[in-house]
């Protein structure tokens, strides 16, 4: 059956076509995407100043662990901030037998001018001039501050300058200090970065790293060995790594769908077209199990096809989205892309499978029923569809009821799951229950199609009546295509235009001053006493985790002294007071609140982005989340210097600060609405190609549809129907599925984006511009006519007389 397969693909070139289309960019989007997350998969950064140490100890995760119904299961989240772990644990490990040295590092937050860096405890990184620092205002740095030893820098570490002299110049990156001075500079007193250990020589391995490994357990750290030391050295390697492994867990299952969808309508329709050959092949004693066969066997020669089109361009889209992602920051510019030694054969075996198993289903009805049945059916459309499938579209319609109810009841990441399923379940039930859908439709828009169509309204209601079944595809393409571009595209729009709304209204002040190396007490006190500033408040922005369900989130905070910051930071504080925040007090976002069930007065758990455990008390509930983070604590419970500091003055004033720059809280919101379009850009990118692919699906579907029509086009021609009714019918048919679609696409798109808007900004009313709607309603009107009159205007120059054979 594989030879009559292949013979057979060479008579339909369309259908093949379309189909060919269809998986090879599926291939295409599924090698690129999962070049990405196998890159971040397989990568293993090798140590550097951690590459003589045999163990180093540190605080990078954090484990929860939920019970239910006698089952344990355990949750590890990466830290948002590196954790710390205390120096006296360096000296029990000093007294672990085997144990040669032990190096306590710290990593210091440093400024350099407008340079920002790390700074370490010198522990013999290589030298490529001058030697190791000696005393504590001697430095080592790398080649981006100084290029040779003897110069003098001026360095800030917690706001307060230092002035050092470089003693050495190194590779790697940073700046190191004497153990003495990264001791006294430690953001954390009497706390440490890491411990590095360097075993005896004849010390039993396996024995020492066991010891030390009971001891970092004791305080909540891991001991890592091998290549798993460059985790510890690399934290924006890891973050790089997460980040392309998180966007196949956010997206790859989505496209999966989404594919799965295009390829499965794609097919089912080339064998709907092909009907009446597949019937004369069941009259001609082929079994079913033969047609079967043969259709599998198309499929998956064209899924072969398919994947030697779509590998190769898979992996230079990879690439590009790769240099895309370093150019703009997302991941660091020596992150290594693997080539989709994996991603390309999972992509072919996905696409294939999907293939054969869309055929095995599409045949299934021809193969099944009698040969003289088969011959009837591609005379006449099928008998409606049967109860099973009709169960199965209201069981999806209730389920997406649903969804959108949890997802407008709840907030956070259960809103945004929840939303993002009803999406889906719309739209599968929507594929499901299309027949009826036509024939309803199709009875209602009868009349208005007569009335702006005339007698080739009457004609195209007739059709659409006729062949609710054989529309069906089409339907769903149209909606699917709506339903995406009219709800998860603007989403990022809304993102935005409330971060930057609500930054604007809640900033009071009206300058600024931004120390990513940290602001010192006495310069908060040195602004306070300018003439003319009214109030000084000290903010850091930082990180959270909390728990949600059986899991645990990392929530964007923000430290702040609630000392005064009425006067200059206005959150609209819905619920108890601001000015309460203090060290055992919190504040957090409604939003929040309301998915974490908190309430003022309540006392909840959470931990700081370092993984130190807070049992804290809300003290206020406040609005704009969006702008200012999840939750508010002081300065005090998180222990770090303020990096940024809003100053409120008297109307006329211009504050002045020697030896510092303090810039228009305008532009600090302007700057947020500019990261906010940089991060915004991979989202779109992505939530671009899944639109892109539907509405590729959609225009695959309506010409494979339209050039199935020959020879029904030819035989109303043959009785006397016009090339102009003609034409007339088939722009009222699409007009009348146009405007179903959109109404049904239209309502699933709003229902889903208000939802998700909800649960992010907290608003009941989702921002469209006015240019998306002319997009989604125009791109969609575009495709739908386009797609269909282009094809029939094509069969209408051939004589009528020739199509009449065909199907």
């Amino acid at each position: 059956m594989t030879g009559l397969a292949v013979r057979l693909l060479r008579h339909r070139p369309g259908s093949v076509l379309a189909t060919l289309i269809a998986l090879a960019i599926g291939v295409m989007i599924l090698t690129s995407m999962g070049s990405l997350v196998e890159s971040g998969l397989r990568f293993r950064p090798d140590p550097q100043r951690y590459a003589a140490a045999d163990l180093v100890v540190a605080k990078r995760d954090i484990t929860f662990e939920h019970k239910e119904l006698g089952d344990t299961t355990r949750t590890t989240l990466h830290l948002p901030e590196a954790g710390t772990v205390p120096t006296t644990l360096a000296d029990r490990i000093r007294r672990v037998p085997g144990v040669a040295a032990v190096v306590v590092d710290q990593s210091i937050p440093v400024q350099a001018g407008s340079h920002v860096t790390t700074g370490h405890t010198w522990s013999g990184a290589e030298l490529v001039a001058g030697r190791s620092p000696k005393t504590d205002d001697q430095i080592v740095v790398d080649t981006t501050l100084a290029t040779k030893p003897g110069r003098q820098l001026t360095l800030v570490t917690a706001g307060v300058p230092h002035r050092y002299t470089v003693s050495g110049i190194t590779t790697q990156p940073g700046v190191y200090f004497t153990q003495h001075r990264a001791t006294e500079l430690a953001p954390h007193p009497g706390r440490a970065d890491t411990i590095a250990v360097t075993e005896a020589p004849d010390a039993d391995r396996s024995t020492v790293a066991a010891a030390v490994d009971a001891l970092a357990t004791s305080e909540s750290a891991k001991t890592y060995s091998g290549n798993n030391r460059g985790q510890v050295e690399h934290p924006d390697l890891i973050a790089a790594r997460d980040l392309l492994i998180q966007i196949g867990a956010a997206f790859g299952g989505y496209v999966v769908l989404l594919i799965v969808f295009v390829v499965a309508g794609t097919i089912a329709l080339s064998i709907r077209n092909r009907r009446r050959d597949l019937a004369l092949l069941r009259a001609t004693a082929a079994t079913p199990w033969q047609l079967r066969r043969m259709l599998m066997a198309e499929a998956a020669v064209l899924a072969a096809v398919a994947s030697v089109i779509g590998v190769p361009a898979g992996l230079p889209a990879s690439r590009w989205v790769d240099a895309q992602l370093i150019a703009r920051g997302f991941i660091p510019a020596d992150f290594p892309l693997k080539t989709g030694v994996l991603a390309a054969p999972s992509a072919v075996l996905l696409i294939v499978l999907l293939a054969v198993l869309a055929a095995l289903l599409g045949a299934r009805r021809i193969s099944t029923i009698r040969p003289v049945e088969a011959l009837a059916e591609t005379a006449v459309e099928q008998s409606p569809p049967g109860k099973v499938r009709l169960g199965f579209g209201l069981a999806c319609v209730a389920g997406a009821i649903s969804a959108s109810a949890v997802s407008v009841g709840a907030g956070g990441q259960t809103a945004l799951a929840a939303a993002s399923g009803m999406l889906y379940l719309f739209v599968i039930g929507v594929a499901l229950l299309a027949p009826w859908i036509n024939a309803t439709a199709a009875k209602l828009l009868a009349p208005v199609l007569r009335v702006f169509w005339g007698n080739s309204g009457y004609l195209a209601g007739r059709n659409l009546a006729a062949n609710a079944r054989g529309m069906a595809t089409v339907l769903t393409a149209l909606v699917l295509a709506v339903g995406f571009g009219g709800s998860v595209w603007f989403l990022q729009d809304n993102l935005e235009r409330r971060t930057v709304e609500q930054v604007g209204a809640g900033t009071l002040a009206q300058y600024a001053l931004v120390a990513p190396a940290g602001i010192s007490d006495a310069t908060i006190r040195q602004l306070r006493g300018i003439h003319g500033v009214e109030a000084v408040t000290a903010s850091r922005r930082t990180s959270v985790v909390v728990r949600v369900l059986d899991s645990a989130e990392a929530v964007p905070a923000r430290a702040i002294d609630p000392d005064g910051a009425a006067a200059t930071l206005d959150l609209d504080v819905t619920s108890g007071d601001l000015a309460a925040v203090n060290r055992d007090n919190i504040a957090v976002s409604a939003t929040r609140a309301a998915s974490q069930g908190w309430k003022v007065g309540k006392t909840v758990e959470l931990w700081l982005g370092d993984g130190t455990p807070q049992r804290v008390r809300v003290a206020a509930i406040y609005s704009r989340g969006l702008g200012f983070g999840d939750v508010v604590l002081s300065t005090d419970t998180l222990g770090l210097p303020a990096d940024e500091a809003f100053i409120r003055v008297a109307p006329g004033v211009t504050p002045h600060l020697p030896g510092a720059t303090l810039i228009p809280t305008s532009r600090l919101t302007s700057g947020i609405a500019d990261d906010l379009a940089i991060s915004a850009w991979l989202n779109k990118l992505l939530i671009g190609v899944m639109i892109g692919y539907a509405a590729l699906s959609a225009a695959n579907t309506m010409i494979l549809a339209a050039l199935a029509r020959r020879r029904e086009l030819a035989v109303l021609r043959l009785t006397g129907v016009t090339s102009r009714q003609v034409r007339r019918m088939v722009n009222a048919e699409q007009a009348g599925l146009l405007g179903v679609s959109l109404v049904i696409g239209g309502t699933i798109a709003a229902v889903a984006l208000t939802a998700v808007v909800r649960a992010i900004t907290g608003s009941a009313l989702p921002y469209i511009p006015a240019v998306g709607w002319v997009a989604v309603v125009g791109g969609a009107t575009l495709l739908a006519m386009t797609t269909t009159v282009a094809p029939i205007a094509w069969l209408l120059r051939k004589p009528s007389i020739s199509q009449t054979g065909s199907r």
